[in-house]
């Protein structure tokens, strides 16, 4: 009696997801985005992508609004790292469909047991890692004029992204719920641990590279270090051949360039001061600015200076606003007297 009463329980025939269905909620997990809201975030997209499994599964209209209400439930993860999960509801709800004793209550608690520690490793992973790394190369391409730079980091970003959450869904929906057990050890803690830190030294490197501040108009002092043509020769040569004191050559003309630019890559700057030293009218002077000082002690030590204030002040609960239009207006007084 109990062999028939549970075989009456089941379906007719066995209902299955198939791959033209995966597919379909891979498509459309693309916008799992796309209509965020304040009370259950991305739940609207992922119930979304879900459709095409609700028609598979339940023809019954009560049945397939059943699975709406079931899956509009508050559910935040990365976008990303939500194909995993969108894979797993996918098996659990097939088992469920073909009679599995699976309620909404064990649906929604894989749901959300799930979408924490995955949620986790997305951002450090994808936001803190993978894009920055792709545009700086990309904006690099750009500097350059090469139009490549945006085709790059368009191609290589959504192949990335569309390989990681097929493959991802996939792996989801053919473990099930044994997914979640795998997700009990230490591999995601890792995983996060691991991409944090990569991040961070990667948003460390691009920091002087991305803020620029050049505080060379601040001058400190200026420096008489005595004549040109006691430490570069050639300087004054060229200026004869220049002026018509002699044959112009092409060993004279590369000794020139070469002592311009010994004395441009030692600091060092030229002025005709015939008044005060008629013996040798053209000095070599050195500059000693603010940006110069600062560079002495540790290249890129204002940028990282600015970095480290912005991040004071965001620890601090500064709104970010505030802190955009504070640099905006230090720039453009800054400007305005000549200080960058």
């Amino acid at each position: 009696m109990a062999t028939n009463e549970a075989a009456a329980a089941k379906p007719a025939h066995q209902l299955s997801i198939t791959k033209a269905d995966r597919i379909n909620v891979w498509l459309r997990s693309t916008f799992m985005q796309a209509s965020n809201n304040f009370e259950r975030l991305i739940t609207m997209g992922f119930t979304f992508s879900m459709v095409p499994i609700a028609k598979r599964l339940y023809p019954d209209q009560a049945d397939r609004a059943a699975f709406l209400k079931r899956h509009l439930e508050f559910f935040n993860s990365h976008p990303y790292l939500a194909s995993p999960i969108l894979g797993v509801t996918m098996a659990l709800e097939e088992e469920r469909a073909n009679g599995a004793e699976i309620d909404d209550a064990a649906i929604q608690g894989v749901k959300i047991g799930m979408m924490g520690p995955l949620a986790g490793v997305g951002d450090p992973v994808f936001w803190g890692t993978l894009r920055p790394i792709l545009g700086a190369f990309a904006a690099s391409l750009a500097l350059t004029g090469n139009p490549l730079g945006a085709v790059v980091f368009f191609v290589v970003w959504n192949v990335v992204r569309m390989a990681f959450t097929w493959y991802t869904q996939e792996l989801g929906y053919h473990q099930g719920r044994n997914i979640v057990s795998d997700l009990s050890g230490g591999i995601m803690q890792k995983i996060t641990t691991g991409a944090s830190i990569l991040g961070m030294f990667v948003m460390g490197v691009l920091i002087p590279r991305w803020t620029s501040i050049n505080l060379s108009s601040v001058v400190l002092s200026n420096s008489d270090m005595g004549a040109v043509a006691e430490k570069f020769p050639g300087i004054t040569t060229l200026l004869d051949l220049i002026s018509g004191g002699g044959e112009i050559t092409a060993e004279a003309l590369t000794s020139g360039f070469s002592g311009i630019q010994g004395m441009l890559s030692s600091g060092y700057s030229a002025i005709t001061n015939a008044a005060a030293y008629p013996d040798a009218p053209v000095r070599l002077m050195q500059t000693t600015t603010l940006q110069s000082v600062c560079d002495s002690l540790l290249p890129g030590l204002m940028p990282l200076a600015l970095t480290m204030l912005c991040v004071f002040l965001l620890r601090k609960k500064v709104n970010p606003i505030l802190i955009i239009f504070g640099l905006f207006a230090v720039g453009v007084i800054g400007a305005f007297f000549g200080i960058f």
